[in-house]
């Protein structure tokens, strides 16, 4: 009998780990086969489906008001979602935690898969001009191929998630490479020049971790749907933002220069990733819910930087310091009040 109970048990196991490679879902607590990381296998959030919006009519919306927000990943109430203890390489092999994953190492992984379209922060044709929320500059693989082998989706995705530096020598010269057998530079025709110059050594990638991303910025409308009698909000875009800072050797920060945003992912295709990838619930281990819950919930503590205005402001451009944090909780309230007004008799 015992023998019987552990066949089913292994082969319950093996095909629920192949099930879960079909769906494509997140990391469930069975590191081996045969076994499993606690008393039953967690298989909820990473066969969950999704659950669709409401449909909404323009003509049911009454008030609609688009609002900015920060999510400072310092707050205790983020961390779940900042979580710095999962690393894995572009491979896929892992180097740290293989079954919580943060919310970067799910945003990362799904975008070298090709999963999620990621929209450049600024016009490549227009530098400096920052209008990446409006999602006109898509950053995705080309229909059939992989990131391996797919140059131009390569370059995008180092110039915007990882950072890169070039190898010199101890004397500061840039290094080139040399021919394995005779030690010789290896040299290239410069068809501008007509001159052979030496290849340089390909530059260290350095990939920005879970540890890097300091904030997530969302872009998400506010409004009032007659036809529910629902004052309902849904968000359209999400950030990562991590420091613009000069590093050293060691990749260590060594001054910080101000914030940058990444590039930006349209929500409604991201909740298609985070619905199967569990987010950790300090106070009960059986209660986890997926990433998707979290931000449908509002699990999050947020800051306003920004609502819609006639010149495009952020707040920071006409508040400063402790005001700019009572225009953001002053904006908050005017909601609150609207939402009481509309059920005060």
């Amino acid at each position: 009998m015992k023998k019987l109970i552990l066949s089913i048990f292994a082969l319950t196991s093996f095909t629920f780990v192949n099930a879960q490679n079909e769906i494509n879902g997140g990391p469930v607590n069975i590191p081996a086969e045969g076994v499993i990381d606690g008393i039953y296998i967690q298989e909820h959030i990473p066969t969950k489906r999704l659950v669709p919006y409401e449909f909404v009519r323009e003509a049911d919306v009454m008030f609609q008001k688009r609002i900015w927000r920060s999510i400072d990943m310092r707050e205790k109430i983020n961390h779940p979602m900042y979580y710095p203890m999962d690393e894995f390489t572009v491979p896929g092999d892992w180097v740290k935690n293989t079954t919580r994953w943060s919310l970067w190492t799910v945003i990362r992984h799904h975008i070298l898969k090709g999963d999620l379209i990621m929209y450049d922060n600024e016009n490549p044709n227009n530098l400096g001009s920052f209008d990446g929320d409006l999602f006109k500059y898509p950053v995705q693989m080309a229909p059939g191929k992989s990131y391996e082998n797919d140059t131009t989706f390569k370059e995008n995705v180092l110039r915007l998630i990882a950072t890169t530096k070039d190898k010199v020598n101890a004397d500061g010269t840039p290094m080139v490479k040399t021919d394995p057998l005779s030690g010789e530079p290896i040299l290239k025709l410069n068809p501008a020049t007509g001159v052979e110059e030496p290849i340089l050594e390909d530059p260290e990638i350095r990939w920005y971790r879970s540890e890097d991303i300091v904030e997530y910025r969302l872009k998400e409308d506010w409004f009032f749907d007659k036809e529910r009698s629902q004052f309902d909000v849904r968000i359209l875009g999400l950030a990562p933002v991590v420091y613009d800072a000069d590093r050293n050797n060691k990749g260590e920060i060594t001054t910080i220069k101000g914030k940058k945003i990444l590039f930006w992912l349209y929500f409604p295709h991201c909740r298609f990733v985070f619905v199967n990838y569990n987010v950790y619930n300090p106070k009960n281990d059986a209660q986890w819910m997926s990433f998707d819950d979290l931000f449908q919930k509002r699990q999050f503590n947020s800051t306003i930087y920004k609502q819609s205005n006639t010149f495009d402001r952020t707040i920071d451009t006409y508040k400063s310091g402790i005001d700019a944090l009572y225009e953001s909780q002053k904006i908050t309230e005017e909601f609150r009040n609207f939402e009481h007004d509309l059920w005060h008799f």
